[in-house]
């Protein structure tokens, strides 16, 4: 046997440049069909990175009590929503899924515990409905790991930080939720009217942006601290966290740039990150 034969066996994920990380605020399901702005930026910001050896995506829709990734050869589409059109519910996205990525992924966390899930989730609409956009043709492998409820913001900034060296493996590491994201305020008569925000949702996106361009993720992992307009945009945690897990990737001095980044319906925002 050669030896670049015996490397593919010994070592499934093989060394490449540093891929980027995205943060993408992914809004409705019914961005997986519709075509606007939003999905036009998913869509460019697709054909600006290396093409990427399997994809590891951290979605607002998985939460579980410890930390589970998806360990099966071909996941599930999961249409974990309701009251959309069936041609939603008919929409798949048949990309296979990554044992190996998942056994990388659980040797790599020393943290906690982490659980391989061989056949109870799949690819949850916070996942395929965005990464669909970016690759179409459902070809690059996908991977999940789930959002552990019980444990405070801190903690998932520190366990992301043990995945950086996938980065240097092939692998694009997804965060995938909405910054600002309080649905039981959503003005849903406005949410054709562009960049629509109320004043607080406004003034946290600022707060927010201004952060993550300074670098200063410290006050965006102390959010419950940042007052009012963090409050009313972060009532529940799970849209807001996939962002900390792409921020703890950052390199020192990595460029960070900015795209979709509006408000919609009042009290949601769109805006989506690029890291290097």
């Amino acid at each position: 046997m050669k030896l670049k034969d015996l490397n593919k066996l010994t070592d499934p994920l093989p060394n490449t440049d540093t891929m980027p990380v995205l943060f993408l605020g992914h809004g409705s399901p019914m961005n997986a069909i519709e075509e606007n702005e939003f999905v036009q930026g998913f869509r460019k910001v697709g054909t600006e990175i290396t093409r990427p050896k399997a994809i590891l995506c951290i979605s607002a829709h998985w939460e579980t009590k410890g930390t589970f990734v998806t360990a099966m050869e071909s996941p599930r589409t999961i249409h974990d929503f309701g009251g959309f059109p069936p041609a939603l519910f008919e929409q798949q996205y048949p990309a296979p899924g990554s044992p190996e990525l998942a056994r990388e992924t659980q040797k790599l966390i020393t943290k906690t515990q982490v659980e391989l899930d061989d056949h109870q989730w799949g690819l949850d609409h916070g996942a395929w409905t965005v990464i669909k956009q970016l690759y179409p043709d459902a070809d690059v492998p996908v991977i999940q790991m789930s959002l552990d409820y019980s444990k405070p913001p801190q903690y998932h900034y520190e366990l992301a930080q043990e995945l950086k060296s996938l980065r240097k493996k092939g692998v694009l590491i997804v965060g995938s939720g909405n910054m600002v994201h309080n649905l039981r305020m959503v003005a849903w008569n406005k949410l054709e009217e562009p960049n629509y925000g109320y004043d607080w949702a406004l003034e946290a996106r600022e707060k927010m942006n201004h952060y993550i361009a300074d670098g200063n993720h410290q006050p965006l992992i102390n959010y419950k601290a940042q007052g009012r307009s963090f409050k009313l945009s972060i009532p529940t945690p799970e849209h807001y966290l996939p962002m900390l897990y792409t921020l703890a990737l950052q390199e020192e001095k990595e460029e960070i740039s900015f795209f979709n980044d509006k408000a919609l319906g009042g009290s949601l925002t769109m805006t989506s990150l690029k890291i290097g």
